[in-house]
């Protein structure tokens, strides 16, 4: 694969970028908007008399002409602001006085101030009285305690005399758990951005940076196969209960790498494993020429000790659980009731406040990796003795219970939905489709894949499941391309769609670590 590809490298990338903004705006967020901040600008500071020394004397008539002190006269606009997230009230204000805010007209002297407010906003007018506060003196304008929701703002008009436009204007005053700061000046109808020029910066940068990268791949020739395809001819063996993931993931393999064949053949999980290790010992069915047999096993939980040659690919977490057939009624089981109940110590469900019928359990076989994991996760010990073939007549007079045990998934579901009485277990999936059967809770835990996945419950019966291969298959080979397709290229959807948990998505990894 060629790694410093175009669209590799607009990918990563935008990849990079997204993630320093994420982390940017997450600061931002936490550190800035956060916090309660009334803002000021200037909007206007324009000179009214025909002598002013910045140069920018404007013409006049009328009253400025014959008022004295102010041949010099100046208009100041200021816009007061809550620009954070959070409202600000009367009592946010810190100061000792009673006002809550103090501006100040360097050089200038106060000749008279107006207030304005936007429409909708009429209630602030009701706090600009010199009783709550207002009034000036000098070059001071002392300004109420006004409060404002997120966005409100009020602007004063203020005429001086005595200086010059441009002089510094300050105002200062204390918020609890926030700041009063200055904003950039605007004019009076110009309203604040939307976004920063920094937001809008990081935006157009990822809009071109995805469009690039459409534009790359919508350009290249054809769709691309997946992940190293090969060619040649590889078996999968091994669990039941994955096995309808893998003839579909199989089949969708085929589809995209021409010159590939795939066969399913499931037959248990420790009969896979055990067909795996004699053919690696044979060295036959090498692919290539290499002595690697072109054979894969799934399996229900982790291989059995002392196969060191085996090598382990974590491909997803299953969830199986307890069935029984719809005459039993009961929707919960103690993890001790199920013990007990597989110990032969219950032999009817009355015992269990359920209806008056024989306890009668399907099981599976030895070869069984949804054996193996109900034993290991739920028991913590094997089964009793097999007592009946046909699961209906107990062969075995001296047995508590009548138990049996059959080849496959289906089959116990079939079995335990035609059988008054019956319990048994299987893939939750698988479970979730048959008719005239009900899983059970354990524990008041119920077998639910999105549960499990956010860590919201403690569901005992599930188990990760395993691919196994004897050594390391070549990077070439189509055993090591067809585990990349399953775990982490297309495989992944059809897994999730047979309620399976891939172990290559975030959530995940946490649960097959």
């Amino acid at each position: 694969m060629e790694w410093l590809s175009a669209e590799n490298v607009v990918a990563v990338g935008t990849a990079v970028l997204g993630i320093v903004a994420s982390g940017v705006m997450v600061w931002y967020e936490r550190r800035v908007p956060r916090r309660k901040r009334i803002g000021y600008r200037v909007q206007m500071d324009n000179p009214i008399g025909d002598d002013v020394r910045s140069g920018r004397a404007n013409r006049r008539l009328g009253l400025f002409d014959e008022a004295p002190g102010m041949a010099d006269a100046t208009l100041v606009l200021l816009r007061i602001e809550n620009d954070g997230s959070q409202s600000i009230a009367d009592n946010d204000y810190t100061g000792r006085e009673l006002h809550g805010l103090t501006a100040v007209f360097t050089e200038r002297t106060i000749r008279g101030v107006s207030v304005t407010q936007p429409s909708g906003t009429d209630h602030l007018m009701d706090h600009f009285t010199p009783a709550a506060g207002l009034g000036y003196e000098g070059n001071t304008l002392r300004i109420p305690r006004v409060p404002l929701n997120r966005g409100d703002h009020f602007k004063l008009l203020v005429l001086l005399s005595g200086g010059d436009v441009g002089c510094e204007i300050r105002l200062s005053g204390g918020i609890r758990d926030g700041e009063v700061h200055p904003n950039r000046s605007a004019t009076p109808d110009e309203k604040p951005p939307l976004f920063s020029r920094a937001a809008r910066t990081i935006t157009i940068m990822l809009t071109l940076s995805v469009l690039t990268l459409a534009g790359i791949v919508v350009s290249g020739d054809g769709t691309p196969p997946p992940i190293g395809c090969a060619h040649g001819t590889l078996t999968v063996t091994g669990s039941t209960a994955f096995a309808p993931v893998l003839k579909e993931v199989a089949q969708k393999y085929q589809q995209d790498c021409a010159g590939s064949t795939v066969v399913v053949d499931a037959h248990g999980s420790t009969a896979g494993i055990r067909d795996l290790a004699e053919a690696g010992k044979d060295g036959k069915n090498g692919e290539n020429g290499k002595g690697t047999p072109s054979l894969i096993a799934l399996s229900d939980g982790p291989k059995p000790v002392g196969m060191p040659e085996l090598r382990e690919n974590r491909i997803a977490v299953s969830v199986f659980a307890l069935v029984v057939n719809d005459d039993v009624p009961l929707k919960n089981l103690s993890t001790r009731d199920v013990r007990r109940l597989y110990r032969g110590e219950i032999t009817n469900w009355r015992q269990l406040g359920g209806p008056d019928l024989a306890v009668r359990m399907v099981s599976r076989d030895a070869n069984s990796g949804t054996r193996q994991v109900f034993q290991r996760r739920v028991l913590g010990r094997g089964e009793i003795a097999n007592s009946s073939v046909d699961c209906v007549h107990k062969d075995d007079p001296t047995a508590p219970v009548i138990r049996c045990e059959l080849d496959s998934t289906d089959q116990v579901l079939s079995t335990v939905a035609d059988l008054p009485g019956a319990i048994g277990y299987s893939e939750l999936n698988a479970a979730d489709r048959a008719p005239g059967l009900h899983h059970v809770d354990l524990d008041a835990d119920p077998p639910s894949v999105d549960a499990i996945e956010h860590g919201t419950s403690d569901y005992p019966y599930r188990e990760i499941e395993y691919a196994y291969t004897y050594g390391r298959p070549p990077a070439d080979s189509l055993a090591s391309s067809f585990l990349t397709y399953l775990a982490r290229g297309n495989g992944q959807d059809v897994i999730r769609t047979h309620g399976h948990i891939p172990c290559w998505t975030p959530e995940g990894m946490k649960l097959c670590a």
